[in-house]
């Protein structure tokens, strides 16, 4: 049996275009929210499961974000020239992982409720599972526009569509991730791989989640902080 994870990956590298004129002078993560950048607030989640390593992808704007992570003592995974998408910036950082399977987290989202990471460490089964991700029912999301990613079954296996949306916090056994030929390219391939084979599996989060990846997702993070109903 693989042991439970012992790295983060934080995800850090995109251009955060739906952020429009806010990231002109500087990465996504570092927008502030409730008065702290957006990467802080997932580096606390990532620090209270104890990792032995977190690592972050950079690529647009990395100088401000290396200046932030470096003194929290997060390894500096960087994709250059090109950026590398989840699948392939994962990848590019196994070297600062370690083996065995990881938690990535994305760093444009606020959790309200439990560690979503904790959840997922306490849930993971490495003999029925490839990868499993942290999901919020549609209701519970702010900032989430469209439809749902994912449904699942009464054992947790994953097929696409429906009202789960993915959180952007999952376990990952990382084998597959060698078998892409491609430089650059998203971890969906690898879902889609694991959910043919039936090992992909969601957790549901019971609190509230929130999309930060827009503008308007800000004042909805800060009042999902400010608010004393989770």
């Amino acid at each position: 049996m693989q042991r439970s994870p012992e790295a983060v990956m934080l995800f850090a590298a995109g251009f955060g275009t739906r952020m429009r004129e806010l990231t002109r002078d500087m990465p996504k993560p570092m927008i502030e929210v409730a008065g702290r950048p957006l990467i802080a607030h997932a580096l606390d989640l990532a620090k209270a499961v104890r990792p032995a390593r977190i690592a972050a992808n950079l690529h647009y704007k990395p100088e401000p974000l290396k200046d932030f992570l470096e003194p929290e003592n997060v390894l500096i995974s960087h994709e250059v020239p090109q950026i590398l998408d989840t699948g392939g910036g994962l990848r590019h950082a196994l070297p600062l992982l370690g083996g065995g399977p990881v938690f990535t987290m994305n760093t444009d989202a606020i959790w309200k409720g439990p560690n979503p990471l904790q959840l997922a460490q306490e849930a993971w089964d490495p003999d029925r599972m490839d990868a499993l991700l942290v999901c919020v029912q549609l209701a519970n999301t702010a900032g989430r526009s469209g439809q749902g990613d994912f449904s699942a079954d009464a054992d947790g296996r994953i097929s696409r569509g429906g009202n789960l949306v993915y959180g952007g916090v999952q376990i990952l056994k990382t084998e597959g991730l060698h078998e892409v030929e491609e430089q650059a390219f998203s971890l969906n391939v690898l879902w889609n791989r694991m959910a043919a084979a039936g090992r992909l599996f969601a957790l549901e989060y019971p609190g509230r989640w929130c999309d930060v990846g827009h503008p308007e997702g800000i004042k909805l993070a800060e009042d999902l902080i400010a608010a004393d109903d989770v």
